[in-house]
């Protein structure tokens, strides 16, 4: 598969499909198990794979990455600043995040609002950009 998201990606009604008979409901299950390995911290590394993931489980699209480590005027937080905020903030705020964007995910109209939540989840876990 593709990592910058479009030419491997199924066709729009294969996508479409997925997500009436499957996608809609396998990402809150997803999400919840997600969630739930993020604040064990032990399960943390298994939980960002999953939120990573979480576009193709919605709709069978890869998520596009960019590499934004080598970006001029790009700064990733330190290792210690992220720790900090997921022990404070991150836990509690990706949850409430994630019910959001799952709420539109549901409302159809909503879905590409919910693209771009889920796009930002990881930033919201633990400030990491990709």
């Amino acid at each position: 598969m593709s990592t910058t998201g479009g030419t491997d990606d199924p066709s729009l009604a294969i996508r479409a499909v997925w997500f009436l008979l499957v996608g809609w409901w396998a990402t809150g299950i997803w999400l919840g198990v997600a969630w739930f390995l993020n604040v064990t911290i032990v399960g943390l590394p298994l939980g960002i794979k999953m939120i990573n993931a979480t576009p193709k489980v919605l709709s069978l699209k890869e998520r596009d990455f960019v590499d934004k480590t080598g970006s001029p005027g790009q700064q990733q937080y330190g290792l210690l600043v992220r720790g900090v905020y997921f022990v404070f903030v991150g836990w509690w705020a990706s949850g409430v995040w994630m019910s959001i964007a799952y709420a539109f995910t549901l409302s159809i109209v909503g879905i590409p609002i919910a693209v771009v939540m889920y796009n930002k989840l990881p930033f919201v876990v633990s400030l990491y950009e990709y």
